[in-house]
Order: C-alpha cells, then structure tokens, then sequence
C-alpha cells in the first residue's frame, strides 16, 4: 500500500473479503497462531448478548482502572471513530498503533482471506498483548459461538440480555439465539448471566457447556425499589431511585453493596460486571463502586445532552427489546414539553416489531433517509409503517440532518427530541449536535 493512513486501510479492509458476515474460527485462528496472539496471557472476560454488551463492557472497563488496572478492551461497532473499537487503560488506541497491527495481520496472513471484523479482531488482540494490557475484556460482535473473539478462551464469560436478532445469522427463536450465544462459554469457568429472564435454552445451554452458571435473580442480585428480580427478603427500605447487588462472593456467600443511584445504564448490566469484577479476583467491596458507575456514560447509549433548552436523548436502540426498554426510560424521566422521534434504521431489523410498541409515544415523528447507506430502510417506507399503525405527525427529510433541523424548527425549550433507530443513525446525529453546541458556547 501507498497509503499506509488508517482510512486508507479500513477502506481497504471493506473491500478486501467477499463477505461481510462470514462467521468461523479456522481462518481467523490460523492467523492468530502465526501472529503468536494465542493462548492469550492474561485474564479474559468475554461479553456476548444482544442488548447490553456495550454497557457492561464499559462498566467493567471503568472498574477495572478504580482497581488499578490496565484493561485492553475491544467493543464494536464504532460511532465516530474506529479507534473506539480498541482501547488500552482507558485510552483509544493511536492510529499509528492500528496500523502496525493491520500491517503485520497482513503479513502473516499470506493467502488467508479475513473479513473486516477479523481483522479487527487480530489487531485489538496485537494491540493489547503490544501494550501489556493485563486483563482483556472483548464484546463478541455476532453471536458467539462462531464469532472471531471466540478464538479466545474466556476465563469469564457474560452472557447479557438476549432478543431476537440477526435472524439470518443466528436463528428464528430465542432458544436458538441463546445456544449460539452460549457458544464462547469453556468447561468449569463461570459465566455470568445477568439476562434477568434468559430463554430456556440458555439455561440448557450452560449446563450443557459445563460452565459454572450464575444467574442473576437466582446466584447473584439486583435489588431495586419496586419489583426487579424474585428476591427472599424485602428491598422496601432501599431509597427511592436506587438499586443495590447481592454479589456472590469466593467464599460462597453473599454480599451487598451500598445503594447506587438508578440512571441511564441498566442496572441488569452494571450487576453482572460487577460479579464478573469479582470472578476476576478483585473485591468490589474495596472499591468506591457509587462513585466508580455514576461516572460511565457510554456514548449513544441513552446519552442526554442539553442545548439551548431542549432535552436530546441519543439511544442505539435497534431491535423490539430495546426499545422496550428506551420506553421505560422515556416514561420515568421527566418532560414537560413535546416528545419528538427523530428515527431511522436499517431494513434488515424487525420495523414493524420496532414501531408498534412506540405508538401514542411521540408527539410526531421526523424521518429520515440515508443516502449512502444501502442497509438503511427508506424514510416512506417507514412513514407507511406509521401510518398503518395510526401516527399521522410525520415528516419525511432527505437525510438526517434534514430531519434534526426540521424537528429543532419545531420544537423549544422545554421539549425533548430523541433520536433511535440504529447505530448510524446515532452517529450521523452526534457531530450536528457538537456543533450546535460549540455555536451556543461562542
């Protein structure tokens, strides 16, 4: 290559494979052994799920460096930028860095194809043994059992809420889905499961493995006020807004810890990186864990920003169960305004399974196109979606920033306009957003 700039290999990473998706271990593990990346040397946690990985990956990030650690960890996908896929001690991995790694992932590879999400994978791997991460935690990217990061032996494994996803992929049922997920766990290592009502099959799935299974509801807790999981004896004096883990701790019994204001970050995903953090060794006693969790705020996920008076929640909220769960958020926080969408997604998900539970949620609705993205639906053809199910308050832009100006043209202080549907859709937002503020700052 001329170009040796980080575009300039992620550009030729997309078009180097013929496939996209290609699912296997043969190739990507061959070319890990060559590279010497495996068997890695330090502890691993392995994150698979449907909803959820991305917040409990950063909350055990956060808890690894209060520990004093220095954490490799690897999620996926990027919003802004692909260094966000790779960071070391809290940091994003340096471009230059990235490209060694593609460079010698490359040279190793001699005849060997690898898709993009390969290569991804073999250079966080580079990066972090490069760096002297000391521990490792790596969000599977899709499903699990076939995934790239399942080239890695997981000393513990998380496995967090699971839906209906990537059907082509990973199956028709959740039983099914569940199965594929389960595929990163190993015989007599723990897996947490922190999905708080786990298909039957993931239970099948985990005895089945050999795996030592905490489940949470039933080995480990998340107490809120109100009613979260099953629990022997009353969390009535918790106060209001607040949850509190029952870990199971090495010695078998149970522990608690002090109550933790409810926020934006599920309490389900907080609890199981905190029982994985104790699976590792590390006492979540010894740390400030209120203080530690009140300061992750993963980017896209429920994310609030506040300019020139009105509310933006950003949440990447892409399958039915997720959005379940941004509309319990919207309900319980406060707005004394309108409630606008500004909405796009990807042909490929569930729309109909997205749109119906969000009816009567919104003001109006501001739809949009994506251009240069030939997975995203069309903007009417969502509209006709709507409709059907009985929203009239729609508008139709172009492309994203069309329908944030549109919406913002309509709205004040006071509302709130929240912005869903994908990844992209997030990622397309966000820059607008900054500069929006930056011009409200000058």
């Amino acid at each position: 290559m001329t170009d040796t700039s980080l575009s300039a290999w992620l550009g030729r990473l997309e078009a180097l494979h013929p496939r996209e998706i290609d699912l296997g271990l043969e190739r990507v593990g061959a070319v890990a052994k060559r590279l010497g990346l495996l068997p890695v040397e330090v502890p691993v946690v392995t994150i698979a799920g449907t909803n959820g990985k991305g917040s409990t990956a950063a909350a055990l990030e956060a808890l690894l460096l209060a520990a004093g650690r220095s954490p490799g960890v690897y999620t996926s996908p990027h919003l802004l930028r692909y260094n966000e896929r790779i960071r070391v001690a809290g940091n994003e991995a340096e471009d230059a860095v990235i490209v060694r790694a593609f460079e010698a992932i490359d040279q190793a590879r001699e005849s060997i194809s690898l898709s993009y999400f390969e290569f991804a994978t073999l250079a966080a791997l580079w990066v972090f043994r490069d760096a002297g991460a000391d521990v490792l935690v790596l969000e599977v990217g899709l499903g699990g059992r076939l995934d790239a990061v399942n080239i890695v032996d997981a000393d513990v494994a998380v496995i967090t809420a699971i839906g209906l996803d990537h059907q082509d992929w990973l199956g028709d049922d959740l039983d099914t889905i569940a199965r594929e997920k389960a595929g990163i766990l190993r015989a007599g290592r723990p897996a947490v499961i922190s999905d708080s009502a786990p298909p039957a099959g993931l239970a099948a799935a985990v005895a089945e493995s050999g795996a030592t299974g905490l489940f949470l509801g039933r080995d480990f807790f998340c107490d809120r006020s109100g009613s979260f999981c099953d629990l022997s004896d009353s969390v009535s004096d918790l106060p209001a807004g607040s949850w509190q883990a029952r870990l199971l701790g090495a010695d078998g019994q149970h522990y608690r810890l002090p109550p933790l204001e409810e926020g934006a970050l599920l309490p389900a995903n907080l609890c199981g990186a905190l029982q994985a953090l104790q699976l590792l060794g590390l006492d979540p006693a010894a740390l400030d864990v209120p203080a530690v969790l009140s300061g992750v705020h993963p980017v896209g996920r429920r994310q609030q920003r506040k300019i020139a008076g009105r509310d933006y929640l950003l949440d990447v909220a892409h399958n039915p169960q997720s959005i379940h769960k941004l509309i319990e958020y919207i309900d319980a926080s406060d707005c004394n305004g309108k409630t606008i969408a500004i909405f796009s997604a990807m042909k490929d998900k569930d729309l109909p399974g997205m749109l119906r539970p969000l009816h009567g949620c919104f003001d109006a609705w501001f739809l949009a196109d994506q251009p240069d993205n030939p997975r995203a639906a069309t903007a009417s053809g969502v509209a006709d979606l709507l409709r059907a199910q009985g929203e009239f308050m729609i508008s139709v832009s172009k492309n994203l920033r069309q329908a944030l100006r549109r919406a913002q043209s309509v709205t004040e202080a006071g509302d709130r306009l929240v912005i869903f549907g994908s990844f992209f859709t997030v990622a397309a937002v966000l820059p607008l957003l900054d500069r929006d503020e930056d011009r409200g700052r000058a």
